[in-house]
């Protein structure tokens, strides 16, 4: 092993240049990362900012007997779920898609197969094949699984949306739906994003078609019929722009104390964290309301962090990336009950960013080739040091 290397320590340029790439070297070997040198540029530039501490110590203490040293790798000493969002259709065509995502992460939740439009394409039909290859895929990589999610105001389908339905028949679709699926994974997801975006950014209750047609209930139903289907798996409320302290994660807290309150089957908070890289959630605020829900006796996970970078990306701006990814992975293992962190997609090949946000890209900790950025050694450097702790 190598032995500490610090960005304090003077040195002349060509020694330095000399570190850097011996550093960089050793370190992706370990990791089983290809080496270019867009990727070394980035972490050359990225080591100024690495100066609170030394930049990594790859002793044994770390290491222990591993052979490489990963984000899952360090995590799992730590009992800690450190995961990503699948894209079924690259889980079953890219192969380096597969090795990246089984070697890194210990937990998956699906990106878009778990909806209601994709499960339940027809009224007396489910389609299970997607998720079911996923669950099948984490089986065989030991990976846990999050479900996402069961009641949402998009992705519903048309003979949902467009029929002559009562209250009472939508309930009874609801709850069947909710049942079924819940049901057919019974005891093999662990967390269902049972509820998702109910309240809208100026805090009332989002106008949704599930709020017009049955009323404010539909939440508290939601997450007792998950509980009746499965009452192991940890049922979280899900939601966006709420990470800080502003009026809709009031509101958020508001609702899920009341559900509490009325002993409603809820576990957990899920704070979604897309976030621009000019614009962060203050750190301070977010550890505050994480602090505020932990009260209330809930977990509180971090379910979809992903940071979108201005096209064209400056280095600054990935090491601005770097920061945010690691001040938001701190403050999770600080809080008293924050155990999960996964982010919305880990490469860029694959992103909903760019077609949802034009203009912007960047956003996850590997490039579109598979090749870490420097949010990638953030992560697995304050996993690191958590570890030592």
């Amino acid at each position: 092993m190598f032995n500490t290397i610090t960005a304090k320590i003077p040195m002349n340029p060509i020694l330095k240049l000399i570190s850097i790439l011996l550093t960089t070297f050793c370190y992706l070997s370990l990791s089983s990362h290809s080496i270019s040198a867009q990727e070394i540029n980035l972490f050359s530039q990225n080591l100024n900012d690495l100066n609170e501490k030394p930049i990594d110590k790859m002793s044994d203490n770390i290491l222990g007997n591993d052979i490489r040293l990963t984000l899952r790798s360090l995590a799992q000493k730590h009992n800690f779920f450190i995961g990503s969002a699948v894209n079924v259709k690259a889980l079953r065509k890219d192969f380096l898609y597969r090795d990246r995502l089984s070697r890194e992460f210990n937990i998956i939740t699906a990106e878009n197969a778990m909806k209601f439009k994709r499960l339940h394409p027809k009224p007396k039909s489910f389609d299970f094949s997607r998720t079911d290859y996923l669950m099948a895929f984490a089986s065989a990589n030991k990976m846990q699984v999050r479900g996402h999610t069961l009641v949402w105001h998009n992705a519903l389908p048309d003979w949902l949306k467009e029929g002559d339905w009562t209250r009472d028949e939508l309930i009874d679709i609801l709850e069947n739906h909710i049942k079924t699926v819940v049901g057919r994974y019974r005891g093999r997801i662990i967390a269902w994003d049972v509820v998702n975006e109910a309240v809208a950014d100026d805090g009332t209750l989002r106008n949704s078609f599930w709020l017009e047609r049955i009323g404010p209930e539909y939440i508290e139903m939601a997450f007792r019929w998950a509980y009746e289907a499965d009452p192991n798996a940890l049922l979280i409320y899900n939601d966006y722009g709420a990470e800080g302290l502003n009026r809709k994660s009031d509101a958020i807290y508001r609702l899920i104390k009341s559900l509490v309150a009325n002993n409603v089957p809820i576990h957990g908070i899920g704070l979604q964290m897309h976030i621009q890289v000019d614009s962060p959630p203050n750190v301070q605020d977010v550890a505050k309301n994480m602090s505020r829900f932990t009260n209330l006796g809930l977990q509180v996970h971090i379910t979809e962090m992903d940071v979108r970078i201005k096209k064209p990306s400056l280095v600054s701006d990935f090491q601005q990336q770097a920061k945010i990814y690691r001040d938001i992975l701190r403050t999770c293992l600080l809080a008293e009950k924050c155990n999960t962190f996964v982010t919305w997609g880990f490469s860029d090949r694959y992103s909903w960013i760019p077609k949802h946000f034009k203009g912007w890209g960047d956003a996850l900790l590997l490039n579109k080739n598979y090749q870490a950025k420097p949010a990638y050694y953030k992560l697995l450097k304050e996993l690191a040091d958590y570890q030592k702790q």
